[in-house]
Parts: structure tokens; sequence; C-alpha cells
């Protein structure tokens, strides 16, 4: 009589679970130590995809590992002078395919590009740049991640140190209202768009002794009508930003465009200016320099003009 075969268990016995689980861990343990184990100063192509990047790069002493850089590069010179992979939020991916890079480094949310490179099967690195905190990180990532941790170490010493060297400058001053208006938008006649709290930028002009007049609630950087300007009446008005860049004719031209608001105590004081410096906008290693010049127009009598 032939003994009738049981059909199979559902069920895992115990020690075959415990066996599975020791095998996955492993599997596990071995790719995470394949993705974050290695160091990564063997990257030698790398493709900056935001000037930002291509800044703190050059300021570590990698610029010479820095393959290709934006259109929108202006510093340093010599970065400029590398090939272009296109736009910020439009890069041109056939060119990746000839520059042939092994990493790309890019600001926080362009899940386009991070999806491109993916399909190129090529490493990416998200970099958040959205205040000094970030920034300050940033270098310290890329300082890890390219062996130059000793560089990266001395730059944010280096930024730190001034940016407490400004907090004493200021200790005993009274902070100005300020109305920090992006360039790219500066007709007093229509909505013009500021720089809102919690920003990089809202960070630098409180450092410059400045008081952003826009209130929390807002957004990043919102638009602002021209009866919240004649309401808020801040002391001085900055347009800032490479449209900014004006000649002196061109600036009072400006200037008399704002006259037609006289109850804006800025327009009464003639407290209206322009800065069109290439840095004044980016989130990278200068960001002291836009203190100083933000500092220059605020508080004149602290911060000597070198520029």
């Amino acid at each position: 009589m032939k003994t009738q075969k049981s059909p199979p268990s559902p069920f895992i016995a115990p020690a075959e679970i415990l066996a599975t689980l020791l095998i996955v861990l492993t599997l596990l343990f071995n790719i995470s130590s394949n993705a974050f184990a290695e160091p990564k100063a063997s990257y030698q192509r790398i493709i900056a995809s935001t000037p930002s990047a291509t800044e703190i790069l050059f300021a570590l002493g990698a610029g010479d590992r820095v393959v290709a850089v934006t259109d929108f590069c202006t510093y340093p010179p010599e970065a400029c002078k590398l090939p272009s992979i296109g736009g910020l939020l439009n890069p041109s991916v056939e060119s990746w395919i000839t520059l042939r890079p092994d990493l790309i480094i890019y600001q926080g949310g362009n899940n386009r590009l991070a999806s491109n490179a993916r399909n190129l099967n090529i490493e990416t690195l998200s970099i958040p740049l959205d205040n000094i905190e970030d920034i300050l990180s940033a270098i310290k990532k890329l300082g890890d991640l390219l062996g130059k941790s000793p560089e990266a170490k001395k730059l944010s010493a280096s930024i730190q140190s001034r940016l407490k060297g400004y907090q004493k400058i200021l200790e005993d001053t009274q902070s100005k209202s300020v109305l920090l208006l992006l360039g790219d938008s500066n007709d007093p006649r229509r909505d013009l768009y500021a720089v809102g709290k919690g920003t990089f930028l809202d960070e630098l002009l409180t450092l410059a002794g400045g008081e952003n007049i826009l209130p929390d609630s807002l957004a990043r950087y919102p638009k602002v009508t021209k009866e919240f300007i004649i309401k808020s009446s801040p002391e001085i008005i900055i347009e800032a930003g490479p449209k900014s860049r004006l000649s002196p004719e061109e600036q009072a031209e400006r200037i008399s465009a704002w006259s037609k608001f006289p109850a804006i105590r800025a327009v009464q004081t003639k407290s209206i200016f322009f800065i069109g410096d290439d840095y004044i906008l980016l989130p990278g290693p200068r960001l002291t320099k836009t203190v100083e010049r933000l500092g220059q127009v605020i508080h004149p009598d602290l911060f000597s003009r070198k520029n």
C-alpha cells in the first residue's frame, strides 16, 4: 500500500524563516555597502548643473574635475570657459552622452534631471541650497564626497567667521526696514516679486542690518502689490539681480518711476538702490560678499565700499 504524500504546507517552519531573513539581510547589507562605502574621490568627470555647485567645486579645489557647467555660469572665469549643458531646467541630455560624466550635481527638486540621468545610468547628487545652513552642508557634503574635507572645513570656517564679524559690527545698530526686490520685475507701476522670509537672501539681508518688510505668511518669493509697499513704507528699497546692472542714467529713470509713490519713505529720502553684481542672488561661497554689498547700502557708515 502506497503512502499518500501530504500536500506542501502553506506555512514555513521557523527555522526556514530565520534562514530566509538572514539571506535577505545579507543581500541588503551588500547592496548598502556597495552603494555607500566606496570612497567617492574617484569622481573625475562632474557636470555642475547649477552655478552655485560650480562655485563650490572650484572653491574646494576640485575645479579640474568639472567637465561642464550651465549657460548661467559667471564665476570663476575658468569655469565659464568649459562646455555648457544649456539651461538649468532643460539641460541638453545629448551633451551628457558626449561628455561622459560620472556625476551630475544639481540643486534640489529637479526631478526631471535626476530621472534622465538615471535612464542613462549616470549618478547624481542633489544639494538643497535654501538657506545658509544648507549652503554650509553642501560644502561639507561635496568636500567629503570628493576627498576635499580639509578644504571644505577651511572654507566653511572662513564663511562663518566673516558672518560673525558682520554680527559684531551691527550688534549695537538699529535695523532698517527694507524691501528687497528681484531685479527681473522692477517696474514699480505693476506688481513686483520680492524676497520673502525663510530664504537665504532674507538671512543675508538680516545679517546686513536690514529688516525684511514681508510677513512670515507670504511665499518665499511672493508677488507684492504697490498698495502693500505704500502701506509698509520701507526705509530702503533694493532691486537686486543681473537686470539691475544699470547705468547712472537708467538708475535715474527708475528712481523717477518710483517718485510716483511719494508716501513711501524710501522714495522720500531717495534710498532706492540697484545691485547687479553676479553673485548677489547666488547661494554659494560668495554669500559674504552679498552681505557686504547689502550692508553698504543699508548701513554705509559701517560697511566700507570696496567695489
